[in-house]
């Protein structure tokens, strides 16, 4: 073989960006901009935290009731 595996690294690469653009192109990500998309996931983002945060609420309480 003369080019050794260079073949094989490009199919990788392809390969590589071909899953990252199949990701953008997801149904929830139609028709969303970049800057929609980091608004929506920052948004949801924020809500997990918020989400987590309470739970953990809980759980001081429930332990200082103890």
């Amino acid at each position: 073989m003369t080019r050794g595996n260079q073949r094989e690294l490009a199919r990788a690469k392809n390969l590589k960006k071909t899953v990252k653009k199949a990701a953008s192109e997801q149904e929830s990500n139609k028709g969303l901009s970049l800057e929609q998309r980091k608004a929506r996931d920052a948004e949801r983002m924020r809500e997990k935290q918020q989400k987590k945060q309470q739970g953990e609420q809980a759980d001081k309480s429930k332990q200082a009731a103890r």
